[in-house]
């Protein structure tokens, strides 16, 4: 009796457990990061140019958050299905002092591969901050007049890809002029959080 009372506890103790972690793991991947607070019109002093004939995307992401290769799965989908009518820029932030090489990981390579996509270094997030963005895979949009569009992410919750509310407001907007939505929430690693596993030197792999 004794040990098959110590059985049950054991079982019950295992699923205790297993439900809190599935809870847990629930629980980070739908919890959205800090929003951008981007300007309304598009910032003076960035450095990259905006399509003057159309609408303009910017990706604002951390080379090595593994939340922000869902991001650029979505967005691979989102150019396609814009059919050259979007103008895409993805910034990736790397430290001053940090080489050329840095940046490139995966998810670099996986950008450079989009049609209609500009990927560059976001040295110490300067452009980011002219963005306003906070997390990783923030997306911004702005017309031909430098008018913002839409501010938001293009995921559903961490590292996950489908279909979401972020991607079909811009495919609505790019491809009809009007959407529904102009926000969505964006999940990813915060860009500036010293303390954020992405910004450990040994986290994430160089695409070299």
């Amino acid at each position: 009796m004794i040990r098959k009372l110590a059985v049950c506890l054991f079982v019950s103790l295992w699923l205790v457990a297993v439900c809190f972690g599935v809870g847990w793991l629930w629980s980070y991947n739908h919890a959205a990061g800090a929003p951008a607070k981007p300007p309304e019109h598009w910032p003076e002093k960035a450095l990259i140019t905006r399509n003057a004939h159309g609408d303009t995307l910017v990706m604002l992401a951390h080379p090595k958050c593994p939340c922000t290769r869902a991001s650029i799965e979505e967005l691979s989908k989102l150019m396609t299905s814009c059919q050259g009518r979007l103008t895409a820029h993805v910034l990736l932030i790397a430290p001053v002092a940090a080489g050329s090489d840095w940046p490139k990981t995966d998810l670099w390579t996986s950008a450079v591969k989009i049609p209609s996509v500009t990927v560059s270094i976001d040295r110490d997030g300067r452009e980011a901050a002219q963005f306003g963005a906070l997390t990783s895979g923030q997306v911004v949009l702005y017309d031909a007049n430098g008018k913002l569009l839409f501010s938001g992410g293009i995921t559903e919750s961490r590292g996950h890809s489908g279909d979401n509310r972020g991607r079909s407001a811009i495919e609505s907007l790019v491809n009809r002029g009007t959407a529904d939505a102009d926000s969505s929430l964006v999940f990813g690693c915060p860009l500036f959080d010293p303390e954020s596993d992405c910004r450990k030197p040994d986290y994430g792999k160089s695409a070299n």
